[in-house]
């Protein structure tokens, strides 16, 4: 099997899942108690945190620990939004994941936020002229990815910060996809995240497990809270922590190898991935931005063909890929990424996504390309 589907998620690191493993038998305190097991489980939890921050390049006090890409989304848009009340305007892009989407929609039906949808163009790009006229002195939040996790499209974030910044105006990044692929120091020049308010991660797309989670918010930062109880995570999010997860997220982000590197060398492997694919399959078309773009995603539309067929006939040939957001799989409805993107909605229930690893291989991508030749013949009704 050719796994290319890591951006809905990753296989656990081994390493992750030993250093987790106590936490789930022998040390089983709560870190909240003040016995023994106690004690050595809150040990576990604030080594945990100092090491993301330090990932992170920001104080251990701006972590929270959470139960993935969701929540983290939902504590930083609406923790900023209704505890920094400059105003009650919201900025962000119809390419957003779900999780921003319908928490923007949450704050606009309850709490009456007005929200300004940038518009992107075929690629998935917003125009900075267009964030710069949209910004007023009512607006709160600025909440955009740093990259597009169904077609790739990277967006401009240092510039994003500095025009978000000068009207006042906080900043949140869902930055899911972007961990292992792009430099998150958020307090070094030079990053690209450099300056940002709010980051959100989530563990398993990088080697930890399925519910585990961090989101960083500058501690100088008001944040009304999404869960209400006990007051763990320094008051931003009640809930007894999960120390094992925690654990392992550490373990999995200090695992990562340089992103500049990784990124460097799997876009190699892309581009010519990408190249292979539109040069020898006339009815493939590539989806998002072709240079500012995620290292590891490729995603295609195949006009006339049925999206859902292609996924199995790939299957049948051994590489397991997705048709885009796993959130939406087995919706009916297209892609709003796509849609947003000016893709005839029949058009858009024909995409495929690649997505790739740190170790997907060259010898990989060239048996993935040639069953993807393959299974469109297949479903063109060409033959095998």
């Amino acid at each position: 099997m050719i796994y290319l589907d890591n951006a809905a998620t990753t296989p656990v690191l081994p390493a992750a899942l030993e250093a987790a493993w106590p936490w789930l038998t022998s040390e089983f305190g709560n870190p909240s108690s003040t016995h023994e097991l106690g004690l050595r489980a809150h040990t576990a939890l604030e080594n945990a945190r100092s090491q993301i921050a330090s990932w992170l390049d920001c104080p251990a006090s701006d972590m929270v620990f959470t139960s993935g890409g969701t929540e983290g989304d939902n504590l930083a848009i609406t923790g900023l939004a209704l505890a920094n009340p400059r105003g009650k305007h919201i900025i962000t892009a119809p390419t957003e994941h779900e999780a921003v989407l319908a928490t923007v929609n949450y704050l606009e039906r309850v709490h009456g936020f007005e929200i300004s949808l940038l518009s992107v163009d075929e690629f998935g790009n917003i125009s900075l002229p267009e964030l710069h006229n949209t910004l007023r002195p009512d607006t709160t939040l600025v909440t955009l990815m740093l990259a597009n996790n169904e077609i790739g499209t990277v967006h401009p974030m240092p510039e994003i910060i500095t025009a978000a910044h000068a009207v006042g105006a906080l900043v949140h990044t869902d930055a899911v996809q972007a961990a292992g692929w792009f430099d998150l120091h958020m307090g070094k020049n030079g990053s690209v995240v450099a300056g940002v308010d709010a980051l959100t991660l989530s563990g398993h797309k990088l080697g930890a497990p399925k519910g585990s989670g961090v989101t960083a918010i500058r501690g100088r930062l008001a944040v009304e809270p999404v869960l209400h109880g006990g007051g763990q995570e320094f008051d931003r999010r009640s809930g007894t922590e999960n120390v094992a997860w925690a654990v392992a997220l550490a373990t999995a982000v200090t695992a990562l190898a340089d992103p500049q590197h990784e990124s460097s060398r799997i876009s190699a492997l892309r581009d010519d991935f990408i190249a292979e694919v539109v040069d020898t399959i006339p009815q493939a078309a590539l989806t998002g931005n072709s240079t500012e773009r995620h290292p590891a995603i490729a995603s295609f539309t195949f006009a006339g063909l049925n999206g859902e067929t292609l996924l199995l006939e790939l299957e049948q040939r051994g590489v397991i890929v997705s048709s885009g957001s796993a959130c939406a799989a087995g919706s009916d409805e297209p892609s709003h990424v796509l849609l947003a993107c000016g893709i005839d909605a029949d058009i858009a229930q024909t995409s495929v996504r690649f997505s790739m690893s740190h170790s997907t291989t060259v010898e990989e991508l060239a048996t993935a390309q040639k069953a993807l030749s393959k299974a469109v013949a297949a479903v063109s009704g060409l033959g095998q």
